[in-house]
């Protein structure tokens, strides 16, 4: 590696020490089956302690026949849906993570960056008892219950890292292509947009990523949410649907990520059809790099990117 590219590459010394500890606590041995399986992410979520929210925002549990919401308003606000911005947030966790409270705090994060904008965390079904469709439904019918309660397209944007990513630009094709109202603007973090694994970051970054590398033992390798499905389908794989009339588009991931080409890829698509892209690649960093919210500069900067963007698309 030649002395420019390793500086392409390096990263502040705070980013440096997360994405250590980030790599140790990914491969501990004990952790193997688990990661795999998608056990662990949901084991911390039966174990951890109820969230609580800063008195400043009102909580509520949306509760549909299939999943849940949880709506993060400003306490006290009495202004009517169609009057506030809306982030729709879907979290990762590989089709096979809840939402837990690490997700609990990005949402308050998104809440705090756009000065009070409301937030709807999605909850939505994961695999393996429910595979593909269900959480793609979900997507669709939570957009649609926001619609219902009054949020207009244009005052809504849809956020998601990981699978989250992939599950917010599945909904926007569905809803392109059922000619349905879009939302002002997508916002992706490390998102996971083709699970045929065809990238080439897959196999060049395979001993890199500090999440993913090294090992089949973990959710990327599992088919359990596509089943009998082909991985393929761009409402699976978004890397392979057509993106013309996408609202525009902020695309973050960190350079040693193996899922790098899922990000890549989405932009330099969605560019060549003229949509308005922000591709964003940090270096030296690692898969969701934003969970460390302002703990590090990486993703200190990273989330004062996201909140530029999102009072572009919402002009506020």
């Amino acid at each position: 590696m030649g002395r420019e590219e390793q500086k392409k590459e390096e990263a502040s010394l705070r980013g440096r020490t997360a994405r250590e500890i980030v790599r140790v606590a990914n491969h501990l041995p004990v952790l193997g089956s688990m990661r795999l399986n998608g056990e662990l992410q949901n084991l911390i979520r039966d174990r951890e302690k109820e969230w609580r929210y800063p008195d400043a925002i009102r909580h509520s549990l949306i509760r549909q026949p299939e999943y849940v919401m949880e709506l993060l308003e400003n306490a006290g606000e009495e202004r009517e849906p169609s009057e506030k911005p809306v982030i729709l947030m879907f979290h990762g966790g590989g089709y096979y993570g809840k939402l837990h409270n690490a997700y609990r705090a990005m949402a308050v994060h998104y809440h705090e960056i756009t000065g009070g904008f409301d937030v709807c965390s999605v909850d939505y079904r994961v695999a393996p008892e429910h595979p593909f469709p269900a959480a793609h439904m979900d997507s669709i019918s939570a957009y649609q219950w926001l619609l219902g309660r009054g949020y207009l397209p244009e005052h809504i944007v849809v956020c998601g890292d990981s699978a989250g990513g992939g599950l917010s630009l599945a909904l926007c094709l569905y809803l392109r292509d059922h000619a349905l109202p879009l939302p002002a603007g997508i916002v992706t973090m490390s998102a996971w947009t083709d699970l045929t694994k065809s990238g080439d970051s897959y196999q060049e970054n395979f001993d890199r990523d500090p999440i993913f590398g090294g090992t089949r033992h973990t959710m990327v390798y599992k088919e359990g949410y596509y089943l009998n499905h082909d991985p393929a389908l761009p409402y699976i794989s978004p890397v392979y649907g057509s993106f013309e009339q996408f609202p525009p588009m902020l695309m973050q991931a960190g350079s040693l990520e193996m899922l790098l080409d899922d990000t890549l890829s989405v932009a330099a698509r969605a560019k060549a059809v003229g949509v308005k892209v922000r591709s964003h690649i940090y270096p030296g960093m690692f898969h969701v790099f934003q969970m460390g919210l302002s703990s590090f500069p990486e993703s200190r900067e990273a989330w004062e990117e996201i909140s530029h963007f999102i009072r572009i698309v919402i002009h506020t």
